[in-house]
């Protein structure tokens, strides 16, 4: 692990994975954006409000066999409710979303490669999309807001920043997740997971 100092504390930060961008700080939950120029203080990390969940952050999470570690945890209200992304690393440090809203949850890798007809602007609902020659239907279009951090993200995220966000399915039940915000697109693909199906070995 690389240890660096918190820049508003000097708490130790013992970053777990080479591509952080950012961070937050155990002691003063302070977010801090990781840059090439050095650190940058990025405001408070929210409150993470304590809630009955299947896992958490720090805990080890099996699914079909292949073990994720948890070490970001961010929550989103979208109104009525919210929604809680895990950022994991697989066995082979690979990074992949978990979301977990209400009992539901979907795993998730961010599409490296360009999506051959992923649209520039949001989708409406019910539009059938044609990407990589698999027709997905937009099933959710919605925005969120951030409202709280801890751990580690390979993307920078900001408490009271608000994401508009889409989910769409093809014909084999993948799920393609498109965020948008004023100057990029983010995309992730991956399945609807059977919470059964899940086994968690905790960190504490």
């Amino acid at each position: 692990m690389n240890e660096h100092n918190c820049p508003n504390c000097g708490n130790a930060l013992s970053l777990r994975f080479a591509q952080a961008k950012m961070t937050t700080c155990d002691a003063c939950g302070t977010t801090i954006y990781l840059r090439d120029d050095g650190f940058l203080n990025a405001g408070t990390a929210g409150e993470m409000h304590d809630a009955p969940m299947l896992f958490a952050l720090g805990d080890q999470v099996v699914i079909e066999e292949a073990k994720f570690q948890t070490i970001g945890h961010a929550r989103f209200d979208y109104g009525p409710g919210w929604w809680d992304e895990f950022y994991a690393l697989d066995g082979n440090g690979k990074g992949a979303w978990i979301s977990v809203d209400e009992g539901e949850i979907i795993l998730q890798r961010a599409v490296e490669e360009p999506l051959k007809g992923a649209p520039k602007t949001v989708p409406r609902l019910g539009q059938v999309l044609m990407i990589n020659g698999y027709d997905y239907r937009v099933r959710e279009r919605d925005e969120a807001t951030c409202i709280a951090l801890r751990g580690e993200f390979p993307e920078t995220l900001t408490v009271g920043e608000t994401y508009r966000f889409i989910n769409a399915r093809n014909q084999y039940a993948d799920v393609l997740s498109g965020e948008f915000s004023a100057d990029e697109t983010h995309w992730f693909i991956g399945q609807w997971i059977d919470p059964f199906d899940i086994k968690v070995e905790s960190h504490t």
